[in-house]
């Protein structure tokens, strides 16, 4: 039988039973495979691939949605993802194209690197901004905190999941009630008995990754970023936006260096909602 073209082959919903073939197209791109990090989208998200007649898959990404399931108020794209057998054939932005059109009047958001912009920005993607990725092992001051923070416990969470929507501007439900059993630490900042702030350090590969970072302001994120990297031996990674200048500085001179960068992007909104002096760094830049 003749091999189907590209063209051919139908876009489909990924669920938990392709996390293998994700992580092993992610390694087939050179990028870690990252298991843990797909379980989370898998399930928090919507998956969309293309099979390999041959095993395995062609592409796929995946959607994390926020808001009202009927009328979403964002929707966050990532692991946009493309075998190297297959790639620069028209697959991605096939791919792309299904997702703009599933997704109808539903605004999406995603960080691009700078081989993947010039494709989003040809599907009418903008640029709104940029996340700065650090990296490195936390060298402590020794300094008391001038904000408390604590782990976070079951009782917390309908407080935070409400400041998280406060904060990001949409609902996330489905991400921060996976908070607890997908990071390895959680703590939220406080204030007279009131949380002003939260952070997570989850894991991926050798590093601990702190994200979400919520805080009330530039001292109560230094506070949890240092309150994360007292409880983990690993190096730490974590992508702050760029106009956190001073957060930036402050983790720079921490022992956090920089590695990349990633361009923001938007398709029909010019701004993402929410209070963007509050939201420092997202759960991953594959999920905002």
């Amino acid at each position: 039988m003749p091999t189907p073209s590209l063209a051919s082959l139908p876009i489909r919903r990924l669920t938990l039973r392709d996390l293998n073939a994700c992580a092993d197209l992610s390694e087939d791109r050179g990028w870690p495979r990252e298991e843990h990090k797909w379980g989370l989208l898998l399930t928090a998200g919507k998956g969309y691939g293309i099979d390999d007649p041959g095993g395995g898959l062609v592409a796929a990404c995946v959607v994390t949605e926020y808001g009202p399931r009927e009328q979403p108020a964002l929707a966050a794209v990532g692991m946009v993802l493309v075998a190297g057998r297959h790639a620069r054939r028209g697959v991605g932005r096939r791919l792309m194209r299904h997702i703009v059109s599933a997704m109808g009047a539903t605004p999406l958001t995603l960080h691009a690197t700078s081989c993947g912009r010039p494709l989003y920005e040809e599907l009418g993607f903008k640029v709104i901004g940029r996340a700065e990725m650090l990296r490195g092992r936390f060298v402590p001051t020794g300094d008391r905190p001038e904000v408390a923070t604590r782990a976070a416990t079951a009782e917390d969470l309908p407080e935070v999941a409400r400041l998280d929507e406060e904060v990001f501007g949409a609902d996330r439900t489905p991400i921060v009630t996976r908070l607890p059993a997908f990071a390895d630490h959680l703590r939220v900042a406080e204030e007279n008995g009131r949380i002003i702030g939260y952070a997570a350090a989850w894991p991926n590969m050798e590093t601990h990754v702190v994200g979400p970072l919520i805080a009330r302001d530039t001292t109560t994120a230094e506070a949890l970023l240092a309150s994360l990297a007292a409880r983990t031996d690993r190096p730490l990674r974590t992508d702050i936006d760029v106009r956190h200048e001073e957060l930036l500085s402050w983790a720079k001179a921490h022992g956090l260096a920089s590695v990349t960068s990633n361009a923001v992007m938007a398709y029909g909104i010019t701004e993402l909602p929410g209070d963007r002096n509050r939201r420092f760094a997202p759960v991953t830049v594959a999920a905002a």
